[in-house]
């Protein structure tokens, strides 16, 4: 479909390829020759070149790309930087609310009671279950996958909160400074990390930002393993200081077998699936091509981060 669709390009494959869209390139001699980078090139490599226009990246994240001495780089080429953070944004945001609503109707313990005792603790279950509607949201961090999000909140009534590095006063729900979060934090029956993993995130809930959470609170990460203490979660999950955790990213990946995380409280994980869905690469290689039309008629790119 992609060559199809581009007969009039001359194409240069990667000698290392990868059944994954989210694993970083080596370094390739190839790519010297390129104007157009279609992929996970090597964030190292594009530091020596000089003949690159526009690099294309096949995820909705670009940590590995996010520093200044490559921002600089690419500046000083005129060289644009795009992601495919808009097809990931429904896969994602459906996630999150998944998420919350397995929480809400109780159907992680429903099914461990299915796996393990087979008893029937029907009281319970119901005594335990709630309604999102009415409850408050801190979004942590604000792109395309919050922005989905909220429109597929919006029938609950929640009260939305969002933050981010530089609110623009243009967002459809109240938006407060990131570095004010602390003070929503114990506001809040739900939080939801989506921040990307840079120098001023790493470790961004940290034991005593995690411990600010109510402890009938939901903590969710989708954004990136490095920016969550793990240790220190959970640390608070089985001293009972948080209600419950789910988490979609982790730190390493795939997450070691012995890892305290699996056996935590009151904490379930899915395998960075949360941007999976039937489609996902003809959907990337869509989007690709229509960047590649905006870029050949001179048009702004759709998600450009640099």
């Amino acid at each position: 479909m992609l060559m199809a669709a581009t007969r009039n390009h001359r194409w240069l494959v990667a000698d290392d390829t990868s059944a994954s869209n989210l694993k970083s390139s080596s370094i390739d001699p190839k790519l010297e020759q390129a104007t157009i980078a279609f992929g996970q090139p090597n964030a190292e490599q594009l530091l020596s070149l000089r003949n690159l226009r526009w690099i294309h990246l096949t995820s909705a994240g670009y940590t590995a790309y996010d520093r200044e001495d490559l921002r600089s780089h690419l500046r000083s080429l005129e060289t644009r930087l795009t992601t495919s953070s808009a097809v990931y944004a429904e896969p994602c945001a459906q996630h999150v609310l998944g998420m919350m609503m397995a929480f809400a109707r109780q159907l992680p313990y429903a099914h461990q009671t299915q796996m393990t005792e087979r008893d029937w603790p029907a009281a319970k279950r119901r005594e335990e279950s709630f309604l999102l509607n009415g409850q408050t949201v801190l979004l942590c961090g604000y792109g395309e996958i919050a922005k989905r999000l909220v429109e597929l909140l919006a029938p609950f009534r929640m009260k939305l909160i969002g933050a981010r590095r530089n609110p623009t006063g243009k967002e459809s729900i109240p938006i407060i400074p990131i570095q004010q979060i602390d003070t929503y934090l114990p506001m809040a029956d739900h939080v939801i990390n989506l921040l990307p993993a840079n120098d001023s995130t790493v470790g961004f809930f940290d034991a005593l930002r995690l411990g600010r959470l109510r402890s009938d609170a939901y903590f969710y990460n989708i954004g990136r393993g490095a920016t969550v203490d793990q240790s220190a979660l959970s640390g608070h999950l089985y001293a009972g200081r948080i209600a419950g955790a789910y988490l979609d990213v982790m730190t390493p990946e795939p997450l070691p077998p012995n890892d305290f995380l699996w056996n935590a409280p009151n904490c379930f994980l899915t395998p960075h699936t949360a941007g999976g869905f039937r489609g996902e690469m003809i959907r990337l290689v869509e989007h690709f091509l229509e960047n590649l039309s905006r870029f050949a008629h001179e048009q702004p790119l759709r998600n450009q981060v640099i």
